[in-house]
């Protein structure tokens, strides 16, 4: 109240410092807000702010706008790893209670039983070997019989083969000779073409023919001079006989003196004799069929 008293005039009212407003007239203070995470280059900007980035204000850059959370791709990478890693824990696991079954299946089992165990292990590993040696002995078994077999039917064929070489069924060559009997009188008789042959097969001959006929064991000459027949099949002169044998053998059983040589030159005739490195037998006989002879059961 002032001191001149006039009515209707209040007294001043002095309003504290402290609680009067302050002038707002200065630049607001910038917040106290986190410090953005350092710029990096974003590969997807508009990715992003797809996914919820907040907007940033006008006045920050455009690097600091565009880098992505690392948080995510921590979380990404931390989430991955725990699931292989569970993964691999999950498979150890399966194998090593798969190892320890048969032990822990073992384990309640008493002494006695596990002795038990093992003899029955230990026999069966003795079957199964001796199983093993037999099948190996029979494996050897058919091995030889095999080889026997082989051996046989091989020397079987070889004895077949110079059987019929012998008979005459079967075509032959070799070294040899070829002689030809020449008779221009004809003086040559029955007796001089068998010498000839005996002569021969004396001297190691293996096979022989005479004017394309096969000479055998029962083989026959029969006729008389210039009407000569062997087997019942007529041949005339020259008489050419092809034969297989040590050719020098055979040349010189044909030439001994008082031989088929020898006799025949005295009848007018004459012996041409030609040495070969290979002659060829190849005239055919049939297989004699035995009408009495049978093989004795006995061999």
């Amino acid at each position: 109240m002032s001191g001149d008293g006039r009515p209707g005039d209040r007294p001043e009212e002095t309003v504290p410092e402290e609680t009067a407003p302050e002038p707002r007239d200065e630049a607001p203070e910038p917040r106290d807000e986190a410090p953005e995470p350092p710029a990096e280059p974003a590969e997807d900007p508009e990715a992003e702010t797809a996914e919820g980035s907040a907007v940033e204000p006008v006045g920050e850059p455009v690097a600091a706008r565009a880098a992505p959370p690392r948080r995510r791709r921590s979380s990404l990478v931390a989430a991955s790893l725990i699931a292989v890693l569970t993964v691999l824990l999950g498979f150890a696991i399966a194998v090593q209670v798969r190892s320890t079954d048969t032990g822990e299946a073992l384990e309640g089992v008493r002494e006695e039983d596990l002795i038990g165990i093992l003899d029955d292990l230990d026999a069966q590993e003795e079957r199964l070997r001796a199983q093993i040696a037999d099948q190996r002995a029979d494996l050897r078994e058919l091995s030889d019989s095999d080889s026997q077999a082989a051996a046989a039917l091989e020397d079987a064929t070889s004895r077949a083969d110079s059987l019929a070489i012998l008979n005459g069924t079967v075509a032959a060559e070799g070294p040899g000779l070829v002689v030809t009997i020449r008779d221009p009188e004809g003086q040559v008789r029955v007796a001089d073409l068998l010498d000839a042959v005996q002569e021969l097969r004396g001297a190691g001959a293996e096979t022989m023919q005479i004017d394309g006929v096969r000479i055998g064991v029962s083989t026959a000459v029969t006729g008389t001079p210039g009407a000569l027949r062997i087997d019942g099949r007529p041949v005339e002169a020259p008489y050419e006989v092809v034969v297989i044998g040590s050719a020098q053998d055979l040349r010189t059983a044909m030439s001994i003196p008082g031989g088929v040589v020898d006799r025949v030159g005295r009848q007018g005739g004459s012996v041409d004799i030609e040495q070969r490195d290979r002659v060829v037998v190849d005239a055919l006989r049939p297989l004699d069929e035995p009408q009495y002879a049978q093989p004795d059961p006995g061999d």
